[in-house]
């Protein structure tokens, strides 16, 4: 059951940010449509297909990525062509000089553009010390001669900067370096659910809700519309966390390492129910997991709270260096976070949801 490389390189080299996630929209649609009773969307953007129960009464499971990655808007032009910008999700300063991005202007036009680094020659007079930058003082540069030629090209406040980046393979093949896998890890990982239940023509005992949010990387903004929208029993955010094993050995989530078991992060704490479902799925398939504490959230965050209160966890992996160009990943991960996705969503019926939302005693 192994992933494509293939499959991969071609989501996570699409380039779509918070509150733009049209392309990946697109994409998402052309996935899940041959595999789904229906497809629906909310009014921000978010897309799930939805896969019908035959059975009455039957639980409503939700399962979502978010198509966002982290990116930027531009807030000004300055005199010179250059531009400024705000930050779209969390990034690290230190991560975003000497890169490529591509600057989507008006009418559709593609500008390849730049973030300035500072040349060591330019910092002797501070005695060669490099100093931290605030993001909204990097230079990002399309090479244009002045504000006005910027103008004509359809550059404007609002307009938006995407990360540039090849997929490619680790030398080992074990392992891929790309942009963006987090989160197309989570669109990827639904697609290939989606796939797996028409090849193997399983019939959940469910209704399935299965697709990708918006907006995750600028506050979890998608699930709150979505959840709302679908009123599901249960929600699985699928989601990619930062893995620390070459920060610090001991620490959570090392790649290769299989899924993550989610107990805890700023937003969101795992309810014993179904912590216990989640063990045992793992434990009778023998799927490999690690416990993982976060210091981010994710889509669970919101969900949890929405409607009279949702059940919620999250199916993820880790990663090395996210919301960067560059992070690196397991394959094998993925594989096993798919397995752990597909037994979860067959055992999901009626009995077993209603001891998970604690509705039996």
């Amino acid at each position: 059951m192994s992933i494509t490389f293939e499959k991969i390189k071609e989501i996570t080299e699409i380039q779509a940010t918070s509150g733009f996630e049209k392309p990946m929209q697109a994409f998402m649609r052309k996935q899940i449509t041959p595999h789904v009773d229906d497809v629906q969307t909310d009014g921000l953007g978010g897309i799930f297909g939805i896969k019908h129960a035959k059975s009455e009464n039957a639980p409503r499971i939700m399962v979502a990525g978010h198509m966002d990655e982290v990116g930027f808007m531009v807030s000004m032009i300055k005199p010179d062509g250059t531009l400024r910008v705000v930050a779209l999700g969390g990034w690290n300063p230190l991560v975003i000089s000497a890169q490529r991005f591509t600057l989507f202007a008006r009418n559709n036009i593609t500008i390849p553009i730049i973030t300035g680094g500072i040349p060591p020659h330019l910092m002797r007079g501070a005695g060669g010390a490099a100093t931290l930058p605030k993001v909204e003082d990097i230079i990002f540069d399309a090479g244009f001669s002045d504000k006005a030629e910027a103008e004509h090209f359809g550059v404007h406040p609002g307009a938006v900067i995407v990360p540039q980046s090849e997929t490619i393979l680790t030398a080992n093949q074990k392992n891929v370096i790309s942009k963006s896998w987090d989160n197309r890890y989570g669109c990827l990982m639904v697609n290939e659910l989606l796939a797996h239940l028409t090849t193997e023509n399983i019939q959940l005992p469910n209704t399935l809700i299965a697709g990708a949010n918006v907006q995750e990387e600028v506050g979890l903004r998608g699930a709150h519309v979505s959840t709302t929208k679908f009123n599901p029993d249960l929600f699985f955010a699928v989601d990619c966390s930062p893995a620390q094993d070459t920060f610090d050995a001991s620490a959570d989530g090392r790649i290769g390492e299989g899924t993550l078991m989610r107990i805890f992060d700023p937003g969101h704490i795992l309810l014993p129910t179904m912590r216990d479902f989640l063990l045992d799925t793992a434990e009778s398939a023998g799927v490999k997991y690690q416990y993982y504490v976060s210091k981010g959230g994710t889509d669970a965050g919101a969900a949890h709270l929405k409607q009279s209160g949702i059940p919620s966890t999250t199916i993820g992996v880790c990663a090395r260096y996210i919301h960067s160009h560059q992070t690196l990943f397991s394959l094998e991960d993925f594989d096993t976070a798919q397995a752990f996705l597909q037994e979860i969503v067959k055992k999901l019926d009626r009995s077993t949801v209603d001891l998970i939302r604690g509705n039996t005693f």
